[in-house]
């Protein structure tokens, strides 16, 4: 009796422990907002690569499942059952199992490069996802991510704004070494590097906070790289347009100081605003600033020194933002 009062005891204080590590995990929910995951699609390119995975989980069940099926089944029998299974010291082939050993795990990979193939060519990164797509510009750097959006002549870092039911035409490039964009909820990953621009093209089909980030290793801070994508209404993303990019300019002056290696809150303070992790929102009235930063790795002399050079950024180059 006094044994089984100790389990109770214990049992209610597992549940305790479960329930305030619930009630934590809900208020930290409750204080941020949810940022969708890859088993969450917030777009047509997620939700197929999702759907993918699906697929390729239920064929490998095929495979799976008689593995952890059966060799119970044998030990039973051969080992525990009672009288003990037929004992065939002679039986050497079967036409039948070799079938089953070999057919089956043929079937699986021609199954599985067959959906390989066409989730390839329909998620094609270079195809447009519907008319008049919203151009964006990414520019990766050591240790943020620099979007401009040409049209609205606005620039952020380390945030990408887009409006649910309109594709998104994503122009990459990098001003360091190479990096690889990925939004898992939204669409696959992609490499950049400098000196050459590649495409996204992606949609946002219900509102939703989600998380960017670098997954090629390049540097001390490379696991801070992260970006806030917020996917909008349309009238929500027509009232973040409104706003403009704030007081700050996207010049050279400015870009030089973006291009230190520096996470985001250091980039803030070397121009002056306050030392937060808050995206960085900029004006950008300038033309053509992404086809200059990939010019510049195609020039030799003083031009290739234009908007931060092409080495290694310098701590000193800049220390103040016009």
């Amino acid at each position: 009796m006094k044994a089984l009062k100790m389990v109770e005891a214990k049992w209610i204080a597992r549940c305790f422990l479960f329930a305030s590590i619930a009630g934590s995990a809900s208020g930290l929910c409750a204080a941020e907002p949810m940022r969708e995951s890859f088993l969450q699609p917030m777009g047509p390119v997620a939700d197929e690569q999702f759907n993918h995975l699906l697929r390729v989980i239920g064929i490998t069940m095929v495979v799976i499942l008689p593995v952890l099926v059966g060799v119970p089944l044998i030990l039973w029998r051969y080992r525990y059952s009672a009288p003990l299974g037929e004992y065939t010291p002679r039986w050497e082939f079967s036409k039948k199992l070799e079938w089953v050993l070999w057919g089956v795990p043929v079937l699986v990979v021609v199954v599985l490069a067959s959906w390989l193939w066409y989730s390839t060519q329909k998620l094609d990164p270079y195809e447009p996802l519907g008319p008049e797509p919203l151009q964006v510009q990414a520019i990766g750097l050591d240790w943020k991510w620099v979007f401009i959006y040409p049209d609205e002549g606005i620039a952020t870092v380390n945030e990408l704004a887009l409006p649910v039911g309109r594709p998104v035409e994503l122009t990459l490039t990098t001003d360091t070494v190479m990096q690889s964009l990925l939004i898992s909820s939204l669409t696959g990953q992609i490499y950049a590097m400098p000196g050459m621009t590649t495409k996204l093209n992606f949609a946002a089909t219900r509102p939703g906070v989600a998380e960017g980030e670098n997954t090629q290793f390049n540097g001390t801070s490379f696991g801070r790289q992260k970006f806030t994508v917020r996917a909008m209404t349309p009238t929500d993303y027509a009232t973040w347009t409104a706003g403009g990019g704030g007081g700050l300019l996207l010049d050279e002056a400015t870009y030089t100081i973006l291009r230190r290696q520096t996470v985001l809150a250091e980039a803030r303070q070397d121009l002056g605003l306050e030392g937060t992790a808050q995206p960085i929102r900029m004006r950008a009235t300038e033309d053509g600033i992404l086809e200059r930063i990939v010019a510049k790795y195609h020039t030799s002399g003083r031009r290739a020194h234009g908007w931060g050079g092409t080495g290694r950024p310098s701590d000193n180059s800049v220390q103040t933002a016009e």
